[in-house]
């Protein structure tokens, strides 16, 4: 899969709203899970930190993908 492949399903995944959804709800279960844990169990509580990281760096590098060939779109040498 070249650059510009991973860019359009990337840009496909974002443009979907059932994408949004899911990954908005496996957020917010992870930062619950995170707030509800007991007070003296520190390892769950890392654990559900460690998956909210995970969701917004997931996140974070779709975005980049997306707006990889945005940006190299007509920054090409002329012919």
């Amino acid at each position: 899969m070249n650059s510009g492949e991973k860019s359009a399903a990337a840009r496909a995944l974002l443009d979907n709203p059932l994408y949004h959804l899911v990954m908005d709800e496996l957020e917010m279960v992870a930062i619950n899970g995170c707030i509800n844990a007991p007070l003296v169990d520190d390892e769950t509580r890392a654990a559900f930190a460690a998956e909210v990281r995970a969701i917004r760096k997931f996140r974070g590098k779709l975005k980049f993908l997306a707006e990889e060939q945005a940006n190299t779109d007509g920054k090409g040498a002329p012919a």
